[in-house]
C-alpha cells in the first residue's frame, strides 16, 4: 500500500516538477520572488540569471531546506545555459520606478532589456511559458510578442504580462473594508497595468461590495495608483518589490499547476486578446491548461462607472501597445 501511495503522489499533477528561470533574479523583485519559488513544491530546478550578483543570491537560496535545486548564471554568456530546458520563464529584469518616474521613462531602458532576453528565449527555450513583470508591461508584452514573431516561435497561448499585483491589491483593500480574510475575496481587475488602464470591476466583487459611488471611485483610484503609494512610502528607496514578488509567485504557481495538468486553473493576465475591439492586448480572466491559455474570458456586466473607465483607458493602452510594436520594428 505504501508503494501505491508513493506512486500516486508521483503521478499527481501537483507533484510534477519543472525548471523555472527568473531573469533579473538579483534585483529588488527578483530576490524575494526567487525565494518564494524556491519554496514552491512544483519547482525542481530554479535557474537564476542576472548581470550581477547572481552567484551570491543562488548560494544564499541554496541553503534553504526545500527540494528545488538552485543554480546561478551571470552575464550574457551564461544566459543560454540558464534558459535551456525551462518550462517557465519569469522576467522581472530592468530598472524599478523611482520618485517622479513615469512608465514612459522606464520604457527607454527596459524595452531593450526585455527584447534582448526574449531573443535569447526564442533561441534556447522557445516553447516555455513567458511571464513578464518588467514595466511598462503595457508595452513590454507587445515587444516580446513581436520578438517571438520575428523569430518564428510566437504562441499567444504562452505569453503573459503579470498583472496579478493589481488583483491582490484589490483583494487586500476590499478585505480591509469588509473586515474579511483577503483569501476569501474575488474581484476582477482588467485592462492594462498602469494608471487608468487598470480597471477594477468592483461591481463584480465577492463578497459583494456595496459602496457609494464616490467611495467606489476613491477605491478605484487607490488601486490604480497603489504603485505610486509604495514609491512615496519608501521615500525614494525603492518601489513595490515585495508585494510584486508575492503576486508573481502566485501567478507562476498557477502556470505550473496548469502545465502539470490540473483542471480549472484561472488567472488574470495581460495577453493577446480580442475582448475589446481595437486593443490587441488586454488583461482579463484566463483559463489555463497544459497547452497554455485555452480561453480569454469576457468582461461580464459593467457598472456605469466601469463602462466609462473602460472608454477612458482605451486611448492610453492603444498608444502603449503601438509603442511596443514600433520599438521592435525599428530594432535591428
Amino acid at each position: 500500500m505504501q508503494r501505491i501511495n508513493v506512486l500516486a503522489e508521483q503521478l499527481s499533477p501537483r507533484t510534477r516538477k519543472a525548471k523555472v528561470a527568473v531573469l533579473g533574479a538579483a534585483g529588488g523583485i527578483g530576490q524575494p520572488l526567487s525565494m518564494l519559488l524556491k519554496m514552491c513544491p512544483m519547482v525542481a530546478e530554479l535557474s537564476l540569471y542576472d548581470v550581477a550578483a547572481t552567484p551570491g543570491v543562488a548560494c544564499d537560496l541554496s541553503h534553504m531546506s526545500t527540494p528545488a535545486v538552485v543554480k546561478g548564471y551571470l552575464g550574457p554568456d551564461q544566459l543560454p545555459a540558464a534558459l535551456q530546458g525551462c518550462q517557465l520563464v519569469v522576467i522581472p529584469a530592468g530598472v524599478p520606478r523611482k520618485p517622479g518616474m513615469t512608465r514612459d521613462d522606464l520604457f527607454n531602458i527596459n524595452a531593450g532589456i526585455v527584447a534582448s532576453l526574449c531573443e535569447a528565449i526564442a533561441k534556447h527555450c522557445p516553447t516555455a511559458w513567458v511571464a513578464i513583470i518588467s514595466n511598462p508591461v503595457n508595452s513590454t508584452v507587445p515587444i516580446a510578442a513581436e520578438v517571438f514573431k520575428r523569430a518564428g516561435v510566437y504562441d499567444p497561448r504562452r505569453l503573459f504580462g503579470v498583472t496579478t499585483l493589481d488583483v491582490v491589491r484589490a483583494e487586500a483593500f476590499i478585505a480591509d473594508i469588509l473586515g474579511v480574510d483577503p483569501r476569501d475575496v474575488r474581484v476582477p481587475v482588467v485592462g492594462g497595468h498602469a494608471g487608468i488602464t487598470i480597471l477594477p470591476l468592483l461591481s463584480q466583487a465577492h463578497p459583494a461590495l456595496n459602496l457609494p459611488e464616490d467611495a467606489a471611485a476613491k477605491l478605484t483610484a487607490r488601486i490604480q495608483d497603489a504603485g505610486t503609494e509604495v514609491v512615496a512610502a519608501k521615500a525614494g528607496s525603492g518601489s513595490a518589490t515585495l508585494s510584486m514578488a508575492y503576486a508573481a509567485a502566485r501567478f507562476a504557481e498557477s502556470c505550473l499547476r496548469a502545465q502539470a495538468g490540473e483542471n480549472g486553473v484561472t488567472e488574470y493576465a495581460y495577453v493577446q486578446s480580442s475582448v475589446v475591439p481595437g486593443l490587441p492586448f488586454f488583461s482579463s480572466k484566463l483559463r489555463l491548461a497544459q497547452s497554455g491559455i485555452t480561453e480569454v474570458c469576457g468582461l461580464g456586466p459593467l457598472s456605469g462607472a466601469e463602462a466609462r473607465g473602460l472608454d477612458a483607458l482605451k486611448g492610453e493602452l492603444a498608444d502603449s501597445i503601438r509603442k511596443g510594436v514600433e520599438f521592435v520594428a525599428k530594432r535591428k
